[in-house]
């Protein structure tokens, strides 16, 4: 008996999600909890596992089509099942064109016409093989559709048009009029393709949440600048030693976590949350870590981040590196966060100005570093300096206290012995 694959709940008060890539299509088989198709909410993306070994015998909901959570949206033949368990009915096809022959009576004789189609339902066409055949000027029903469901694909589309010979030009009796040839428009050189991706929930998302950090909160950016000189000193010196005890890399992350931590016991308004009628101050701090993901940018907590020692939060941030780029995080772990931190730096950025994570009150922007001449001690030299930029919540923290969070990140990092002696 066939198996029904329903969606999953993918976390509380989702009740829709969008069908991502199907990695297994109709008659390919798969091994028990094989990744069988994406589940796409705006909170994250998981995998749909197969509940046992068999063939996918059956797909009802096509890869960017929405379904609600328990709905059902293919089959799978368990492995060994009888050729008399195949799951559902076969829905009928749909009805094809039929044939009409015109038929003309003149006396005794019977004259047969040309044969006509009688068109039935029109075919689905995709917006890439809509604007193909629209500016080709060829009609959707001379396309054959191979895609799911029936659907009118763009390759469907470019044969369709191939196959179509250009009109014939039409002859006037007056002569053409003459155009100057300034007014030629010369043929655009190169490919001017376009592409129509339709938006995943998690980018729907982000978007939403930037939307609403941008009209919610009072933004206000300060900026400052780091000599990262003894952090790179110090992990030079101990990288080694780090790697072969921790079993990962020491990087410049843990030292900003735990900086952050250590300026948010100081500045406690920027770990707050604006909650009218009250701030909700905490007395922790669950500090989420920006990263790419495979559908986009992804948030995960830290939680407790007062708590971990360089190396757990090392082993935190690779883990959600890794499980980011395969849409393998969970709900829980992106949600909760009282402070942000982002790491433009390592995509080469020099300066910018970060959107905070909503209700959150403050994210720390972290840029590239870069060799730069500075002042010290009355003496131009050369130095690894890296720009900060702390983006707050003016609602909750005033100027005054941003720059005091932006500088106790400075000292800290300038001076990372303090992080051991807490001072």
């Amino acid at each position: 008996m066939a198996i029904e694959l329903k969606v999953p709940e993918v976390g509380e008060s989702i009740t829709e999600v969008q069908i991502g890539t199907w990695k297994k299509r109709e008659g390919e088989g798969v091994a028990m909890d094989d990744a069988i198709v994406e589940i796409e909410s705006d909170k994250a993306t998981v995998d749909l596992p197969a509940p046992a070994a068999g063939t996918v015998t059956k797909i009802l909901k096509g890869s960017g089509e929405k379904a609600r959570v328990g709905e059902v949206i293919g089959y799978l033949e368990p492995a060994g099942a009888g050729t008399a368990a195949q799951g559902p009915a076969p829905v009928a096809s749909p009805p094809q064109s039929q044939p009409t022959v015109n038929v003309k009576r003149t006396g005794g004789r019977v004259d047969i016409g040309s044969v006509q189609m009688t068109p039935a339902d029109p075919p689905r066409v995709m917006p890439a093989a809509a604007r193909v055949l629209g500016e080709a000027g060829v009609p959707a029903s001379a396309a054959v559709g191979t895609g799911p469901g029936g659907r009118v694909t763009k390759s469907d589309a470019v044969q369709a048009v191939a196959g179509v010979p250009a009109a014939p030009a039409a002859v006037s009796a007056k002569p053409a009029p003459v155009v100057a040839a300034a007014l030629v428009k010369a043929p655009v050189a190169g490919l001017r393709e376009e592409r129509a991706v339709l938006i995943s929930p998690i980018r729907r998302r982000i978007a939403e949440r930037l939307v609403q950090a941008q009209q919610q909160a009072a933004l206000l950016t300060t900026f400052n600048e780091v000599d990262m000189s003894a952090v790179m000193a110090m992990r030079n010196k101990f990288k080694d030693a780090f790697l072969q005890r921790h079993g990962v890399k020491l990087g410049f992350m843990s030292f900003f976590v735990r900086a952050a931590v250590e300026a948010l016991r100081a500045v406690p308004q920027v770990n707050a949350e604006f909650r009218d009628p009250h701030i909700v101050y905490r007395d922790y701090a669950d500090i989420g870590i920006a990263v790419g993901g495979g559908k986009g940018l992804v948030v995960p907590v830290l939680r407790n981040a007062e708590t971990l020692s360089f190396a757990q939060i090392e082993l935190g941030i690779a883990d959600f590196a890794k499980r980011a780029a395969d849409n393998k995080l969970k709900l829980e772990e992106l949600q909760g966060g009282t402070f942000t931190i982002s790491n433009g730096g390592v995509y080469g950025s020099m300066m910018s100005t970060p959107i905070i994570n909503p209700p959150q009150s403050g994210i720390l922007g972290l840029h590239a570093i870069t060799d730069r001449p500075v002042a010290v001690d009355g003496q131009v030299v050369i130095r690894p300096m890296m720009y900060l930029a702390l983006t707050y919540d003016h609602r909750l923290v005033d100027g005054r206290e941003a720059v005091t969070f932006l500088k106790r990140v400075k000292d800290t990092i300038e001076e990372p012995s303090r992080l051991i002696l807490e001072v």
